[in-house]
């Protein structure tokens, strides 16, 4: 995958990695896609709000911001275990997949007892799920296969050879292949195991893969693929190309962002009477508060809400930080 070593040296030359909230935006953008394929309509810029502001979104439901809260506390977890360089544990995965299931995991009551999604307990009952009805591994079978898989992994981890880039990446993907096949948990593996690829990958400082929404069918096809085969390579091979294309795409975004300085007055002259006011104000006093623009314009603040995510999805307006700490940053010239 020489292509990909070229794209990955052009991404990092270009200094995108090095831009003002990139890791946190990046971040939020791998959430936002990993719980769109199970189903979340959150937008990335909602989740910006939701994160940061603690403002929810109108017209979503509450397991659907709770799902997105959840994996972003989980992925929080993961990253301080990755700089750790932790073994893989069936407590460690169970711990994750307790933070990932948090608020939306539900109880079972079987023949053999209860056990909790939220509380990380491996399944008690057997599964089928997606195309055809596929089962996966007995639930008699999963602890032991857990507790294989993490052996496998760490084993794999001392011996990836240093540097090698491409065979981390290929690390990662069948990791996550091997443990969504195993499904330890009656919901989240999904998400569980695109943490678990993440976690590798910021082990070994690369480029956190993501798995666009839009990407879905191919994603799972390729899983499908690879299980149907026996062939181990093939989820690899697609998650790499994928991936390829993904980062050419923020390339060639970034690019465009920052050859076209005239964006920013072009669009501004398509926006409201009330939105030129708020970058106008946000100009001269960052800091403001939506409580605070809200009397300013005398709009409500579900008006203002509204705005501010139209000016951020544009690509105007930038919220820097948390909601006690933040400011708001107008990217584009609007005069």
């Amino acid at each position: 995958m020489i292509e990909l070593l070229q794209t990955i040296d052009e991404y990092r030359s270009l200094g995108i990695v090095n831009q003002i909230d990139y890791k946190k935006f990046y971040l939020y953008s791998i959430i936002t896609h990993s719980t769109a394929i199970e189903g979340s309509t959150v937008t990335e810029v909602e989740n910006q709000l939701l994160f940061d502001e603690g403002i929810t979104a109108p017209g979503r439901t509450l397991q659907e911001q709770m799902m997105n809260l959840d994996l972003k506390a989980a992925y929080e977890e993961a990253q301080h275990l990755a700089t750790q360089h932790a073994d893989y544990s069936v407590e460690l995965l169970c711990h994750l997949s307790s933070i990932v299931m948090k608020n939306t995991g539900s109880t079972y009551n079987t023949p053999l007892g209860s056990f909790s999604a939220s509380n990380g307990d491996l399944r008690l009952v057997n599964v089928t799920a997606g195309y055809g009805g596929r089962s996966y591994l007995a639930f008699q079978k999963v602890p032991k296969a857990l507790l294989d898989f993490c052996h496998w992994l760490n084993s794999e981890r001392k011996k990836l050879p240093k540097n090698d880039i491409i065979a981390a990446y290929r690390l990662s993907f069948l990791a996550h292949y091997r443990l969504v096949s195993i499904h330890p948990w009656a919901d989240g593996n999904g998400r569980m195991s695109r943490l678990v690829m993440n976690m590798l990958q910021y082990e070994y400082n690369l480029i956190p893969v993501k798995v666009l929404k839009e990407q879905k069918s191919e994603y799972i096809q390729a899983l499908n693929d690879t299980r149907d085969s026996g062939s181990e390579t093939i989820f690899p091979d697609v998650m790499l190309r994928l991936h390829n294309q993904n980062l050419q795409t923020e390339i060639n975004a970034y690019k465009t962002s920052i050859n076209d300085i005239n964006v920013g007055k072009d669009v501004v002259k398509e926006l409201s009477e009330r939105q030129r006011f708020i970058l106008e104000i946000l100009a001269k006093d960052s800091t403001l508060t939506i409580p605070q623009m809200s009397g300013k314009t005398a709009a409500t603040e579900r008006t203002i809400q509204r705005d501010l995510q139209y000016l951020q999805q544009l690509g105007i307006l930038r919220r820097i930080g948390g909601r006690k700490e933040g400011y708001w940053e107008v990217i584009h010239p609007y005069e």
